[in-house]
């Protein structure tokens, strides 16, 4: 499901400090984008923060709940955003400092995947059968 419209509101609110913060629908789910890299997911109006090992240890506190994950021919599928506490929408300094982590993680995933693309190769020819 994806996040409702008064949700979505209240996180714009809650996001404002990063500016520039959009939701697209994805996959039954609202992707959470700024900067153009995705940093968050809400599903059922619970918002999730993007992790990885070098913001792990900042969101220790989110391990006490399952990962976000999905279904898929019949296991489970965790994935790499983490719930975020609700006790932060109380504190919007440390839910912008988690939301910076997320981006920052966010953002190291996106140049990793960058890196990982396959370079195209030069498409002049000088092999038998090629037109010169």
């Amino acid at each position: 499901m994806v996040a409702s419209d008064n949700f979505a509101d209240f996180l714009r609110e809650q996001f404002a400090p990063l500016g520039g913060v959009t939701f697209r629908r994805m996959f039954s789910k609202t992707g959470v984008f700024c900067d153009g890299v995705m940093l968050g997911m809400v599903t059922e109006n619970t918002l999730y923060f993007r992790v990885d090992d070098e913001n792990r240890a900042t969101f220790k506190e989110a391990e006490s709940f399952p990962p976000l994950n999905y279904a898929k021919k019949g296991s489970t599928i965790d994935l790499a955003f983490w719930r975020v506490p609700e006790r932060l929408f109380d504190e919007p300094d440390e839910f912008i400092a988690w939301a910076r982590a997320a981006l920052a993680a966010a953002r190291r995933v996106a140049a990793k995947r960058e890196r990982a693309k396959p370079r195209r190769k030069s498409s002049s020819r000088s092999g038998p059968g090629s037109k010169r």
